[in-house]
């Protein structure tokens, strides 16, 4: 397991995903400052967030249950992302570019849980042997 959560590749793709979702807020109307702006910053800071947290915990099963928290936010930020395209904050430009950054963070994130799986099975057949 990585010494430190920013070296995680999982942890930096998803912050380049929070910082692309904070830059494009920024061009939301100013009734949104409260609502949409605001839903999209917090779901995509609770991205990196509960990963980060999830590998302060130290032991397998809360890390991965963070992570899947992780992969919630990372999903509600896409909705988040398909309203602002219905209100016309963002082209189907942007949303592709958000979307493919996204499938990129999915997998990413889905192979960091099958991994910590994969530590725990083998630390809980050595601690039985």
């Amino acid at each position: 397991m990585a010494n430190n959560f920013e070296s995680l590749d999982v942890w930096k793709e998803c912050r380049i995903f929070r910082k692309q979702i904070s830059s494009v807020v920024k061009t939301f109307p100013n009734e949104e400052k409260y609502r949409l702006t605001d839903q999209l910053i917090r779901a995509s800071r609770s991205v990196t967030a509960n990963i980060a947290e999830g590998h302060g915990r130290y032991h397998f099963q809360e890390n991965s249950q963070f992570c899947r928290q992780a992969r919630g936010s990372l999903t509600e930020t896409l909705d988040h992302l398909l309203c602002a395209l219905d209100e016309k904050y963002i082209d189907e430009i942007q949303l592709n570019e958000f979307r493919e950054q996204y499938e990129n963070c999915i997998k990413l994130l889905n192979g960091y849980i099958v991994f910590l799986q994969k530590q725990k099975d083998t630390y809980n057949t050595k601690s039985t042997k």
